[in-house]
This record gives structure tokens, sequence and C-alpha cells, in this order.
């Protein structure tokens, strides 16, 4: 509980750090690839966030996803590649491939899908190569170029709105 608790504090240090070199967006081209970061403790239907980005104009093939748990029992199996605060060390690297493997793909666009701050998932959205990041406003303010007001429970007026203000800043 106590080391735990001590991980946590050098980990917030390392994003503090890493907070000051936020480069603004570079997206010129249009929205294809879209990378999505979910925490499933406080949302679970990721398959109709999923069927709403399609619905959108999304090619299913182009979205990715990485799921976050709070805690992983040991014999549990994912559907999608799932991940926990044990998979990351002291120092902010990550013992998966498939965690790497999300962080260096250039994304057009990542949606960091959670309304709570959780340092794993505020590291992987900070250190994302993804062009246009966005996600919702109760996250701090320099992390994504485009935060939405709601929670994460309303995933169809989320996406509504993404798509809304992705059409006026010409992105799709």
């Amino acid at each position: 509980m106590f080391i735990s608790y001590i991980k946590v504090i050098s980990l917030k240090k390392i994003l503090k750090r890493s907070l000051h070199n936020v480069k603004p967006s570079s997206l010129i081209t249009p929205i294809q690839t879209v990378g999505i970061i979910l925490d499933e403790s406080y949302f679970s239907n990721k398959e109709q966030l999923t069927e709403e980005l399609i619905a959108c104009g999304i090619n299913e093939n182009n979205i990715n996803m990485i799921v976050f748990r709070d805690k992983i029992k040991k014999n549990e199996s994912f559907s999608k590649p799932t991940f926990s605060n044990n998979d990351m060390s002291w120092k902010g690297d990550f013992n998966k491939i498939f965690i790497t493997n999300f962080l260096n793909t250039p994304f057009d666009m990542l949606i960091s899908y959670y309304d709570t701050e959780k340092v794993p998932l505020l590291y992987i959205t900070n250190h994302s190569k993804a062009l246009f990041k966005t996600g919702f406003s109760t996250i701090d303010k320099r992390l994504n170029h485009l935060m939405i007001n709601t929670n994460a429970e309303n995933y169809k007026v989320f996406v509504h709105e993404l798509f809304r203000y992705l059409k006026i800043l010409n992105k799709i």
C-alpha cells in the first residue's frame, strides 16, 4: 500500500516534468486512424463506443483500443488489450509490448476516454505519438487539443460532439 503510494508520487513527478513539452496539433490531413485509451472502471461499453465511431465514418480496421483496469485477476481473459498499474515501472516504463506499440503508433487522433485522472492513463496520453488528442474537460488541459464537457457514461453525446467539432475544424 505504502509502496504503491510512493510509486504514484514518483510517476506524477515524471509526468509533471514532461507536461511542459506538449506540442500543438500538426494534423493537416483528414482523420483516418484512431487510438482509444479507455478506463474500464467507469465505462465498460467499449463495443458501443467503437460502433458509434464506425457509424460516424471511421473504418473499423483503423481503430486501435487499449483498456485500463485498476485490478486484473490472474486468469482473466479480455477481448481488447488490457493493462493495470502493475504494468508500469517506477520510471514510467511499461512491461507489455502492446502498450509500447500503442505509444509508438502515429495515430491521426487519440481519444482519451476517461474522466478521472489516473497516472498510467495520463502518461500514455502524454507520450502518445498521436497528431491530435481529444478527451474530457475534467482532465488536465495541457494533455488534449480538444476537450468535451460531458461524462464517460454518455458515449453517444461524446462522439456526436467530437465529430461536430472535427467538422468545424476541418479535420474530417
